[in-house]
């Protein structure tokens, strides 16, 4: 494991943690061509274009397609003093001169040679073109380093000139004495960094770029006070990320508000840890397969994407705000200041262009976000977030900031259905403390903003049934059935035939059940069946059943509903003529035995038992069964029922 790296050489090798653009691969060393080549990749990576902080020459490794080839073909003992002793005299002739950092290393057995050439801080610097030729600015410009005059960035480049990014550069009102030593091998234990072997400390701090020598002592980096001090906060105000719960709107009741301090990755892990505890999850078995189905109300991804890029894209120099997570029942905000650089519109966050190779505003914190796995490569963060919301079932990320661009937030809609368990749940606790009004409008407002949602249509169709308000109903219905997803529909049809039927208005709530589809989830032909009883239609709701499939099996009341059914078709077939209809009669009614027996032995209450007897003493009679066993089931049904007089009159009428 190098000792010199801060990054992990075998995650270096799998471009893991830094860009395969920041890393260029040489498959053998010979100093007239691949020398030449080395020195303008020095020159590139030290005069960092995009402020991503340089990048890494690995000699001995080839390269397919970006790609590192393992096991490596490594360079001999003697070639590595050879490219030591050659970069070290060459790299006199960038100007002004510049050393790179070098670690021979050994993977597979094999030698190989790795240049780190962290970004300078004396850019912009020029190197020859070939052996011979005159020297030229060179850029990195996705894989390639190439001339910046010819490709038209060398006026960007002299702009760079002494523009040292903020959190790279030194803060003399600090010591290195302000880190604490622990947090740093912590994070090099979490990147698996050879660097945690170094035993003295100014040494420790001096290679993992954290400190400086100046006139005598070594000065900290702003990046190290960042990440490594006891709270970032206290060194630039603002350093902390705030994470504020409402009950409602921004003007309803605070339930909670959260301040994350320390180090910033520190900051980023507790309050991605916070979020996620936060987050609701729904787990749906799927019928007929071991698959489950399931949503949360925010993805994991996408909260991340968002935090890391608010903590790693924010100011630390201009802005004493915090990074601010707002969380309403409906959405969460994130804030960061100041807004985009002015190179980033609006259609690059949409993904309508691609995002311009703007320098960032602080590379060490991506270099380091990075190396923890917190951050994504670059131009990779957005893709991630808009997919994540996507898988999920959420809607897209919104973004937006002022002309003057002092402010960026980041919107993620909840889940639809979390926000519909939110509204019914705030509108139970309502409807406990009597605002049964309050309750009404809770659910009608959410419903206003989602009529897409089949939880909360199901809901509010059915509240304005107990107020009588069947038109509104019925408008409500429609509107969803406009915008839902079509395999929603049946289960709010459902509820609306239900209140249709409540209200005696059965010609309209036959009409609705028949613009059901013939098949349908279980649960949503289960309640079809039902209602397709109530309005008389048997052989509709015999047909629902089956369709419901397992579903039926484990509730008591649906399989004596199915018994029922199946009894009432039964007795339409006794009064037919034709010996194949009677065949079935029989078939049905041994059918319904079956399922009146399993309704016994459920776990169900004392009426639902006792009616169960009754209707299995009556299938019971109809096969002409021995009377003794008839007599046995009324009586069972009737010690369950010891007050229903119709029970004892059928039994009289038997015995009889």
């Amino acid at each position: 494991m190098s000792k010199i790296l801060t990054v992990n050489i075998e995650e270096l090798l799998h471009c893991q943690g830094v860009e395969s653009a920041r890393i260029e691969f040489k498959a053998s060393w010979t100093a007239k061509t691949t020398g030449c080549q080395i020195l303008k990749t020095i020159c590139a990576f030290a005069n960092d274009l995009h402020n991503l902080n340089g990048g890494y020459i690995v000699i001995g490794v080839a390269e397919d397609n970006g790609c590192a080839v393992l096991p490596p073909k490594g360079v001999s003992a003697e070639q590595i003093d050879e490219i030591h002793k050659w970069v070290r005299g060459n790299c006199n002739r960038i100007d002004p001169e510049f050393q790179p950092i070098m670690s021979p290393e050994k993977i597979n057995g094999q030698h190989i040679f790795v240049i780190w050439v962290p970004a300078s801080d004396n850019r912009p610097h020029r190197a020859p073109d070939g052996e011979k030729g005159e020297r030229k600015y060179w850029v990195r410009i996705g894989s390639e380093s190439v001339d910046a005059e010819k490709n038209g960035v060398l006026e960007e480049l002299l702009q760079l000139t002494a523009r040292v990014p903020f959190d790279d550069r030194r803060e003399l009102r600090a010591t290195t004495d302000d880190y604490r030593e622990t947090k740093v091998r912590e994070f090099l234990s979490d990147i698996r960094s050879g660097l945690l072997e170094e035993t003295i400390t100014r040494e420790l701090y001096r290679k993992l770029r954290i400190a400086v020598p100046v006139n005598g002592h070594d000065a900290p980096k702003n990046i190290g006070l960042l990440m490594f001090s006891e709270d970032a906060d206290h060194w630039f105000p603002g350093s902390r990320i705030e994470i504020v719960q409402y009950a409602d709107n921004s003007s309803g009741n605070l339930i909670e508000e959260k301040t994350f301090r320390g180090g910033i990755h520190e900051q980023l892990k507790n309050a991605l840890a916070y979020l996620e505890n936060i987050s609701a999850h729904h787990i749906e078995k799927q019928p007929h397969s071991f698959r489950v189905k399931g949503w949360v109300s925010y993805p994991i991804p996408a909260l991340r994407e968002a935090l890391v890029n608010a903590v790693y894209h924010r100011s630390y120099e201009e802005s004493q705000e915090p990074v601010k997570v707002y969380l309403y029942p409906d959405r969460i905000e994130i804030i960061s200041y100041p807004g985009p650089l002015q190179a980033i519109q609006m259609a690059h966050l949409l993904q309508q262009k691609p995002i311009p190779p703007v320098p960032a505003r602080n590379r060490r914190i991506g270099e380091f976000l990075k190396e923890l796995k917190l951050a994504e490569g670059r131009g990779t963060g957005l893709p991630k977030l808009f997919r994540a919301m996507r898988d999920n079932g959420s809607a897209d990320p919104v973004f937006d900031f002022d002309d003057s661009r002092t402010y960026f937030r980041v919107t993620l809609p909840a889940h639809p259905e979390y926000v519909a368990i939110s509204a019914l749940r705030d509108a139970a606790h309502l409807k406990a403390l009597g605002s049964e009004d309050d309750a009404f409008r809770r659910i009608e407002e959410t419903w206003n903003r989602m009529p897409f949602s089949p939880t909360i249509t199901a809901e509010y169709i059915r509240l304005l049934g107990m107020r009588g308000k069947i038109g509104t109903a019925e408008e409500a219905f429609m509107q969803f059935r406009e915008k839902a997803v079509k395999e929603f529909i049946p289960s709010v049809a459902n509820v609306l035939v239900q209140i249709l039927l409540d209200a005696d208005l059965k010609k309209k709530a036959d009409d609705y059940m028949k613009t059901l589809p013939q098949l349908l989830a279980s649960d949503d032909a289960l309640d079809a069946a039902i209602l397709s009883r109530r309005l008389g239609n048997q052989q509709k709701a015999h047909r629902y059943f089956e369709k419901a499939g397992d579903a039926v099996l484990y509730d008591s009341r649906a399989l004596h509903e199915f018994a029922q059914t199946k009894m009432k078709l039964a007795g339409r077939a006794r009064r037919q003529q034709n010996p194949q209809i009677r065949a079935s009669q029989k078939r049905l009614l041994q059918e319904a035995q079956e399922l009146l027996e399993r309704v016994i032995q459920m776990d169900a209450d004392k009426t639902r038992h006792g009616f169960a007897w009754r209707d299995l003493a009556r299938v019971k009679h109809r096969q002409k069964r021995p009377v003794s066993e008839v007599v046995a089931a009324y009586n069972n049904a009737i010690d369950l029922l010891p007050n229903d007089k119709g029970l004892q009159t059928e039994l009289l009428k038997i015995n009889t």
